[in-house]
């Protein structure tokens, strides 16, 4: 059986009990200010476990952008993630990342799937970042199987990436997923260091999405970067939208925050990247600088609460 025919077939039962697993697959260490970071695959990096999403920045001013950054700094983050599609997110993250540039490990994407769309993407990304390369560029958004195809073939952005690194403009390469399908394609079919995914308690207990991505990971020996750790569920369309930044109800209140926090940072994964709202992203922050691990009784909990949630995303597809 092909290896994506038993992943399929292996079902919710054996995957789940993956987790809890050990995090003795990763390095981790206190940073300078407590943070604790964690090895990223086989790159050599450690990372702190949250990383600053450019959404957080997006409609600031130069001041307030200067400022989040500047905290984030000083609490100990050196993973910076942004791309062209988070509104003016480049414009306000590169004047105010640019005095902590050598000392930050620094991604971007781009969600142009053709060599020329993503080589000129790369450029203008650069620019605006005020930076000769990214640390780690990322295919992002990838979801259908066709674009993994476009991608992956002649003329597809893969080429423009490949080219980019020989150049020096990015040191990695990886790629962030919003469907397990296109996850598993992309990890079977070409060669990346970093996977960015949506880690979450919802969609990993009621959705069955995530375990099958990371035990995949894990084999290839990839570095695992979260997204969604505060995905609550789908926002209540009849609801007046309550956070501008978030297209999903995030998890707002502390205590259950950083239960789900602490699910996500549980896994094997380097690091999470937290909504972009900034006063969620502070909360993540602070919640993060205490974590430990999830004990018995309260993965039992999770579990439960998981299990009974609306999920953001579900495998297979709908």
């Amino acid at each position: 059986m092909e290896r994506r025919g038993f992943l399929k077939s292996a079902g919710a039962g054996a995957m789940l009990s993956l987790f809890p697993a050990a995090l003795e697959s990763i390095e981790r260490e206190k940073g300078a200010r407590g943070l604790e970071r964690r090895s990223l695959g086989r790159t050599g990096e450690k990372l702190s476990i949250i990383g600053f999403g450019g959404i957080v920045v997006m409609d600031a001013t130069a001041e307030q952008a200067a400022q989040r950054v500047r905290e984030a700094i000083e609490a100990g983050v050196n993973y910076f993630d942004v791309a062209p599609t988070y509104g003016n997110a480049e414009d306000m993250l590169g004047p105010a990342l640019e005095p902590y540039r050598k000392g930050v490990f620094l991604a971007c994407k781009t969600e142009d799937r053709t060599k020329d769309g993503a080589g000129a993407a790369l450029e203008r990304s650069l620019k605006k970042m005020r930076t000769d390369h990214f640390d780690l560029y990322q295919h992002h958004a990838v979801t259908k199987l066709d674009e993994v195809d476009k991608i992956l073939g002649p003329g597809g952005a893969m080429e423009a990436f490949e080219a980019a690194r020989r150049a020096g403009k990015i040191r990695f390469i990886g790629f962030s997923a919003h469907s397990v399908e296109a996850a598993l394609a992309l990890m079977e079919r070409g060669s990346f260091d970093t996977i960015l995914f949506p880690v979450n308690f919802a969609t990993w207990y009621a959705g069955n999405f995530g375990p099958q991505v990371l035990a995949r990971a894990q084999e290839k020996k990839m570095g695992i970067l979260a997204l969604k750790a505060l995905a609550k569920g789908p926002v209540d369309k009849a609801a007046a939208k309550k956070y501008a930044k978030c297209w999903y109800e995030p998890v707002d209140q502390a205590e259950e925050a950083g239960m789900a926090l602490r699910f996500t940072l549980s896994h094997p994964v380097t690091a999470a990247v937290p909504p972009g709202d900034e006063n969620i992203y502070k909360m993540a922050l602070g919640l993060a600088a205490n974590f430990k691990p999830l004990s018995g009784k309260e993965i039992d909990a999770m579990k439960k609460k998981g299990a009974a949630a609306s999920p953001i995303f579900k495998y297979p597809q709908a």
